[in-house]
Formats: C-alpha cells, sequence, structure tokens
C-alpha cells in the first residue's frame, strides 16, 4: 500500500472506530512494559513509540516515571484521541505524524519500541528502509524492541496484507545492525475475544 492510501485508510480507521473496538486494544501494554522495563534503561532516556497512536503504552510510561517520549503515527487522529486522553499530560510527549516506512527522525533514541506498525511494511524496501532507519536513529547500545504478528497469527488486520514473522525472521531483518536480546511468542486476545498470536523481539543496537 502507498504512503499516501495507507495514511487515508488510517485516518478512516480512527475517524470511525472507538479504541476498545479495535482488534489491538489493550488496557495495559504487559508485554511491551516487560521488555522495556528488563532493558534497564534510564528514566530519562529517550523514548520513541512506533505507530504508537492512541495506545496506553504512553500513558504506562508516563506513570513510570519516563521523562523524555515521542510517539509517532502516520494518523493525526490518532494521536489527537490520545492527547484529549491524557489531557495536561499530552504536553510532555513529543508527537509527530509520519509514516513509520521513510520518517526521518530529528534526534537519537536510547529505546525505539514498535508494537504492530513494522508488519503492515510488506514491500522489500520499504522494511530495508524501516531497518536503516532503526539503526541510524538509536544511540549505540540502544534498544529495539519490535512486535508482530508470527506465523501463527493473522496474515490481515484492519483488511490490509500484513507480513508474518518468526523469531528467526524477524532476527535475519535486523542482524546488520543488532544482537538479539530475547525472542518470546504470546497470545494476545482482542476485544471480539479471539486470539492473535505474536513474535515479540528485543535487539540492542552494535557498540563500537
Amino acid at each position: 500500500m502507498e504512503s499516501l492510501n495507507r495514511k487515508q485508510h488510517w485516518e478512516n480507521i480512527y475517524n470511525s472506530k472507538e479504541l476498545e473496538n479495535c482488534s489491538w486494544f489493550q488496557p495495559t501494554p504487559s508485554i511491551s512494559l516487560e521488555f522495556i522495563e528488563q532493558s534497564n534503561i534510564l528514566k530519562s532516556a529517550k523514548i520513541i513509540d512506533i505507530g504508537g497512536g492512541d495506545s496506553y503504552l504512553v500513558d504506562s510510561l508516563l506513570d513510570k516515571g519516563f521523562t523524555d517520549i515521542t510517539v509517532l503515527d502516520i494518523s493525526e487522529a490518532a494521536l489527537s484521541r490520545a492527547k484529549i486522553r491524557l489531557g495536561d499530560r499530552a504536553a510532555r510527549i513529543k508527537w509527530l505524524v509520519g509514516d513509520a516506512a521513510n520518517f526521518t527522525p530529528i534526534e537519537k533514541y536510547d529505546l525505539w519500541h514498535d508494537r504492530a506498525a513494522f508488519h503492515f511494511l510488506t514491500d522489500k524496501k520499504d522494511v530495508n528502509c524501516y531497518s536503516k532507519t532503526a539503526i541510524n536513529s538509536l544511540n549505540e547500545g540502544g534498544i529495539l524492541i519490535i512486535g508482530t504478528f508470527s506465523e501463527n497469527g493473522p496474515k490481515k488486520c484492519s483488511g490490509i496484507d500484513i507480513l508474518q514473522y518468526s523469531q528467526e525472521e524477524l532476527t535475519k531483518v535486523f542482524e546488520n545492525g543488532f544482537n538479539r536480546v530475547k525472542c518470546v511468542n504470546v497470545d494476545h486476545q482482542t476485544p471480539f475475544n479471539t486470539i492473535q498470536n505474536f513474535t515479540f523481539c528485543s535487539f540492542q543496537k552494535f557498540t563500537n
């Protein structure tokens, strides 16, 4: 899906569906938080949530005392919903509207988190661009956390084809810039009581 069409698609989704009625809804993003806590980053670490939309991860990070958080999403509507929910606390977050396939970060990060955005990139060029951006955007020793549908998960989401990844396949994508730290497969129960199997991996950027 081309960038413009991708943006239009997600703006339509977020303008027509409440978060609680979306398959990716998590009242508490437990797996993401577990991986972030295991990374042992400082509370002042620079964190970016790719495709964060109006998820509750940013709320949890603020609750835990993290002070330098950026949320990137292709949908302005999604970010607007998150800002409204957070109220005054929204001013403590850096909000970026952009496509994960081709955005250009303006600073370097200590932790890059992506739950269920990367797997929408089905074009090899977009995948390669994303990988290079992640490598170039993280400080040495920085942490990359990626969650995608697994080889046993859905093949589509919100009517769009996705790429499934096994632990080995996800590791292969990022092997040129990162050491694998941990991979797990986890089930996500949707608001509709269906199960989606995810591959979650964390990687650490090479140090010189």
